[in-house]
């Protein structure tokens, strides 16, 4: 009986065999066994579903990252699905999410990019409800999506090549993409800020090609990307800790090449703000490395024409610097005299505020080392033609603590100074500076009559000498043009000799 029914049985098909022959047999299968094995219909549906999540799987899902994940459809809500799929399911949002679409012409596939963004947006409420298990699989999806979406080839700057990238005085330009770009970067934050994220898997995928490519993102003319970047490579640095060097010297890199070779790039000021809260975590003592960013990186960046646009943010990682080690205040001081301005007055008035911020906490010890060197770079200042930078170098005066750094130190100070002042008394053509001038003089009466009279003496020494030189010099040239004029006179070859000898003897005892 036993070997009756079993003869009665379908054979098993070979895996080769299509699904419709099995559909086939299903009949024979279902009139053998009556009641028991009635869902030809419903076997068929199944069928029919599955050939349908094999297509979105394969659709959806790269081939490295399908395996031991269930396929779901995207566009089901979270809302829709259990537990256990919502994991599958953000997978399958995120890697839906990898089409990049054209958005410089707003009316072509705008009802795909409603979509997408639409399951963006669906992906950013998932992640800061906090439901998610940032497992391998999903890290590999998310940063394949941020890849894809973020990582691209900037068109040409057609921006002066005189401006060094954008400049105060330009407007600012604005991706066409950026409604799904905020979104994305706003997924991108979460990921690294998620509490349980398990950073040693998550660094296999936000590795150094990663970092490479964020970083090269910094140039984009969108002043909206550029913050958000900052805002995520900040964290990232603050997440994972075995990327700082790398950040570090990668970033080191990018001054480099924008101080020695292109004096292009737009994101100098952002970086230099990740920076200047960086460098305040420094722990003491200072190591050669960050010394050799400040003295290598930081200072020359004084040097390009465009320092307006990141000189604050600058002038802030000088001085954490200071801060941390006062023995660097000589080699910041000495770099800004390298590549003090000469021409350029806007530059010079940026230096003359940057100094007297590092000369704010400047030690008294630290002071004496450049104290020469520097005042003769503000004498200069002090008799500049150009009021604004002579009125800024008067205004260093009214500083409580560099004012008590001139007046421990006046005996070296102020013999430099003296006949700048002087020179502006006599000569300068702007009220207000003259203003400044004559109470400078007064203060320093106050501080120190004795030697300001004693410079004032040197000077009219150094003048009554100069002049003297000068008439010694105006007497020699009346004998040169009277002996000149006897030459002329004289004819015949022989009486030429005498006067051009007595010529030569006057011009020798003048001499």
């Amino acid at each position: 009986m036993i070997k009756q029914i079993l003869s009665k049985l379908p054979k098993k098909l070979p895996k080769s065999d299509s699904s419709d022959s099995a559909r086939s047999d299903s009949g024979n299968s279902t009139t053998t066994f009556g009641n028991v094995f009635q869902c030809t219909n419903v076997g068929s549906t199944i069928s029919s579903k599955l050939n349908v999540v094999k297509r979105v799987s394969s659709v959806v899902f790269p081939a490295s990252m399908s395996a031991g994940v269930e396929a779901v459809d995207p566009s089901l809500s979270f809302k829709d699905v259990s537990n256990t799929q919502k994991q599958n399911l953000f997978i399958s949002k995120l890697n839906l999410c990898c089409k990049v679409y054209d958005m410089s012409d707003p009316d072509k596939n705008c009802t795909e990019q409603d979509v997408k963004r639409q399951t963006l947006l669906d992906l950013v409420d998932f992640v800061s409800s906090g439901s998610v298990k940032f497992t391998e699989p999903a890290i590999a999806a998310l940063c394949k999506m941020c890849s894809t979406n973020l990582f691209r080839v900037f068109p040409p700057k057609f921006r002066s090549s005189t401006s060094g990238g954008e400049t105060e005085d330009d407007e600012p330009m604005f991706d066409p993409a950026w409604s799904h770009l905020q979104v994305v970067y706003d997924l991108l934050l979460q990921f690294i800020n998620y509490n349980s994220l398990d950073v040693k898997l998550a660094k296999a995928h936000v590795d150094h090609g990663f970092i490479l490519r964020l970083l090269e993102l910094f140039d984009s003319e969108d002043p909206r990307e550029r913050d958000c970047l900052k805002t995520v490579l900040h964290r990232i640095y603050g997440k994972f800790m075995v990327h700082r060097p790398f950040i570090r010297k990668s970033v080191s890199n990018i001054i480099y090449r924008f101080v020695f070779e292109t004096e292009r790039h737009n994101g100098i000021a952002e970086l230099l703000e990740i920076f200047g809260s960086v460098i305040s975590g420094f722990a003491l003592p200072l190591k050669e490395e960050h010394k050799i960013f400040l003295w290598k990186a930081l200072i020359p960046l004084h040097k390009p024409k465009s320092i307006g646009i990141y000189h604050q943010q600058l002038t802030y990682c000088i001085v954490q610097f200071i801060d941390k080690d006062q023995r660097l205040v000589g080699s910041v001081i000495k770099g800004l005299l390298k590549y003090w301005p000469v021409t350029n007055s806007q530059k010079e008035l940026m230096f003359m505020s940057e100094l007297e911020e590092v000369l704010e906490m400047t030690s008294m010890a630290e002071f004496q080392k450049i104290m020469v060197l520097l005042f003769r770079r503000l004498a200069c200042c002090l008799t500049s033609s150009h009021y604004q930078v002579a009125e800024r170098a008067h205004l260093l005066w009214n500083n409580e603590h560099i004012l008590n750094l001139i007046t421990q130190n006046r005996q070296v100070i102020l013999p430099l100074v003296f006949s700048a002042l002087v020179h502006n008394s006599q000569n300068h053509w702007n009220q207000a500076v003259l203003n400044l001038t004559q109470n400078i003089r007064k203060m320093l009466s106050q501080m120190d009559e004795d030697l300001v009279l004693a410079c004032q003496r040197r000077i009219e020494e150094e003048d009554s000498k100069s002049n003297d030189v000068a008439e010694r010099r105006r007497i020699t040239w009346e004998r040169l043009e009277e002996a000149a004029s006897n030459v002329q006179s004289v004819s015949g070859a022989g009486d030429i000799l005498v006067p051009v000898k007595s010529a030569a003897a006057t011009c020798s005892v003048a001499c």
